[in-house]
């Protein structure tokens, strides 16, 4: 294993445990499916890495493109608006 790997893995490993620990502790739901998306997309990259193209194109297709779009989906269908958001209905 050469330099150059093992610094693309030492910097992917990061992304992943960082975005990990974002999914986990921002408040914000949508911020944490953003965050989601870049950690199975930071887990594909590792595919790639360990030469399993195919499971890495299954994990694109399957996790970031169904789930994360579901989980988006979900989010915005079940968010509530705050009275700052509504709009003023004057009689």
């Amino acid at each position: 294993m050469g330099l150059y790997e093992i610094i693309g893995f030492g910097l992917f490993a990061f992304v992943t445990i960082a975005s990990s620990l974002g999914v986990v502790l921002l408040r914000d739901v949508w911020h944490s499916a953003l965050m989601l998306g870049v950690a199975l997309l930071s887990v594909a990259i590792h595919y790639v890495m360990l030469q399993a193209e195919f499971v890495a194109t299954m994990q694109i297709l399957v996790y970031v493109g169904g789930v994360l779009i579901l989980i988006t989906f979900a989010v915005m269908l079940t968010r509530r608006e705050t009275p700052a958001e509504s709009p003023e209905v004057t009689t």
